[in-house]
Formats: structure tokens, C-alpha cells, sequence
């Protein structure tokens, strides 16, 4: 018997599966009265990656969301990569995540069990890797298999960072280069290189563990994660919300090796275009490459960190005592014509 690959059994993969940033706009837009929160700092006003509710003794919750559909064929792993995806909204405001809580689709009379149990397993590994509790969820039997988690965490009020609080004159730097999305869709499509899928997997299965202690960092001014807007929809997110712009050298955007072979056979995912239809009028200088790449909507990606240009070198001396080389790839400046400009 063939082994069963679960990204047949749905119409979209990982973070792809997110609906673009336009519609979003239209779908969270509301005239209702908005009930007021003292302690609620991080709500969904700045498209920020978790809510985050002062407890008032200095220390904050943090609360976030996240499943999609299959990423990859193999059940145990994706359960683990929709894990670390999850959990990374925690890690991406300088938090520490506490529990995770389970949330599956499954199409009982499409896919065994089994392969659900598997999924669970991936997740259970991660939330070991991450020092967490699985400690529930919730199932429900659905169309499409679709896993994640909902996350709580904790971080202390001044080491929170969010994705509107970067300042003029900040480098950007990732801590995980970019292309899962085109990788992955030439799995899909049985065109990816065993090597390059492999690759994409350990990006994908990494913990941004990082980013709880680069909250730790008064220097580092803004983090987000790239997901599934790709990093010029997360980087937007940024700039139009600390009212700047970016401008960024495109051959120092860290990538996965062997994207141009895919490119040149117009390997992408569909929510590339959607991705870029939702922000193209605010970006100047996209190519033929750079558009699918930059737009590629990420599964489980890195953290983007905006650091003051003057700690550069204190920044890059810590990561590298996490085992981590990295260099910066652009700089925030003052609000321009184009929210991002593209060298």
C-alpha cells in the first residue's frame, strides 16, 4: 500500500493557507463599538502576532492562535512544524511560552486515525523540545485536516517587543532564511530535490527559542515572525506601523539554496500573487525573482528583528554566541512614497 500524503488531502499548504492581507482588511474591519481594556497592550489594532494583557505586577500574558493544512506528507512532522509555527507568536514578543492546547480537523473518513495520533506526536515533541505542556484541545471532523495550537505564555513588561515600535535608522536582520513556500510546492507538485525538502524541514522545525532572549534586549526596538504575508507583507506590518519605510539590498536577503532552480521552472504558490496584489502600490523596485521569493508566504519562518544601527555589532556578537551568523540585510527609514524600496 502506497504511503498516504497528506498535502493531497487539501487545497492549500501551511501558512499559504492564510487568507491575504487585503481581504483580512476587509474581514476585521468593524463599526461596532469598541469595548475599551486598560490592560490589554497588544490587541489586534497593530496586526501584531499574539494579544498580550498586562497582569499588573509587571509581568504580562501572552495569547495566540495558529493551524493550517498540511504542509508535508509525513503526519508526525507536520504536527511538529504547525507546532513550532504556533509557538513562535510567543517567542516573537519576547515571551516565554507556559502550555499549548491542540486544535485539530480531521476527515475520519478520508484519513485513519492513526495519522491524527501521528500529528499529535510531532506536537507532543515540540511542546517537550519547548519545555510545555500539550495540555488539550479541541477536534472536530472536517473536509481538509487542519492542525495547530492555541499558546499562553508569559513575558515581562519591559522586555515585550512588538512589530510597531521599531525606530528610525534600525538595521533588519532574519534569523531563518526564506523559500519554504516554493520549496514546498514543488514537493506538492513532486518536483522538490530530497536535499532542498530536507532543508526547508529543519528551517521549519526550528524553535525561534531566540526571541525570548532577544526581548531581554533594549536595543532591539521590533520583532515579528514571517509567516504566511510573506517578508514584505510582515515587513509593511512593520513600517506603516512605527510610521517609517525600509529599504533593502536584495542580494543580502538570506534564502534557501537552490531556490532559482524552482523559480526558473515557475514553481510558487498561489498565495504569492495573492500576497502581492495586497501590497504591490507600496513596494518600488520589485524584479522578476525578488517578487516570489520576497512574497513567498512562510510556514514556521524566522524572526524579523529591527536593532539600533549602533548595537549592530553588540547584536551580531550575541547571536553569534547562539550559534547564529547573522547580517543585516536592511535599514528602517524616515516615511518616503513607497513603504519599502527594493536595491
Amino acid at each position: 500500500m502506497d504511503p498516504i500524503k497528506l498535502t493531497q488531502y487539501s487545497h492549500g499548504a501551511g501558512c499559504g493557507c492564510k487568507i491575504s492581507p487585503a481581504v483580512l482588511d476587509t474581514i476585521l474591519h468593524s463599526d461596532f463599538p469598541k469595548a475599551k481594556f486598560q490592560n490589554l497592550l497588544v490587541g489586534n489594532e497593530s496586526k501584531d502576532d499574539a494579544a498580550v494583557f498586562d497582569l499588573g505586577d509587571g509581568n504580562c500574558l501572552v495569547s495566540t492562535t495558529d493551524f493550517f493544512m498540511p504542509i508535508v506528507d509525513d503526519a508526525f512532522t507536520y504536527g511538529a512544524i504547525a507546532s513550532v509555527n504556533a509557538i513562535s507568536d510567543v517567542y516573537a514578543m519576547g515571551g516565554k511560552p507556559l502550555l499549548a492546547l491542540a486544535i485539530l480537523g480531521w476527515p475520519v473518513e478520508k484519513l485513519p486515525a492513526e495519522l491524527a495520533q501521528q500529528v499529535l506526536n510531532g506536537s507532543r515533541s515540540v511542546c517537550a523540545k519547548a519545555g510545555i505542556p500539550l495540555a488539550g484541545g479541541h477536534s472536530i471532523d472536517s473536509p481538509e485536516p487542519i492542525f495547530g495550537l492555541a499558546v499562553t505564555g508569559t513575558v515581562k513588561k519591559e522586555n515585550l517587543k512588538q512589530n510597531n515600535t521599531a525606530t528610525k535608522g534600525c538595521l533588519l536582520y532574519l534569523t531563518k532564511p526564506i523559500g519554504v513556500g516554493i520549496i514546498t510546492t514543488a514537493q506538492k507538485r513532486g518536483l522538490a530535490m530530497q536535499e532542498d525538502l530536507e532543508e526547508a524541514v529543519r528551517v521549519m522545525t526550528e524553535l525561534n527559542t531566540l526571541g525570548y532572549e532577544l526581548g531581554k534586549l533594549s536595543y532591539v526596538k521590533a520583532m515579528t515572525d514571517i509567516t504566511g504575508f510573506g517578508l514584505l507583507g510582515h515587513l509593511t506590518e512593520v513600517c506603516e506601523g512605527s510610521g517609517l519605510s525600509a529599504e533593502i539590498e536584495y542580494g543580502k536577503v538570506p534564502l534557501l539554496k537552490n531556490i532559482s532552480h524552482y523559480i526558473s521552472k515557475f514553481i510558487y504558490p498561489d498565495n504569492t500573487m495573492r500576497n502581492w496584489q495586497s501590497y504591490e502600490k507600496k513596494v518600488n523596485g520589485i524584479g522578476a525573482e525578488s517578487l516570489l521569493t520576497l512574497c513567498d508566504p512562510q510556514t514556521s519562518g524566522g524572526l524579523l528583528v529591527c536593532v539600533e544601527e549602533n548595537k549592530a555589532g553588540e547584536f551580531e556578537n550575541f547571536v553569534r554566541s547562539k550559534n547564529l551568523e547573522l547580517k543585516p540585510f536592511g535599514k528602517l527609514v524616515s516615511r518616503a512614497e513607497h513603504v519599502i524600496v527594493i536595491k
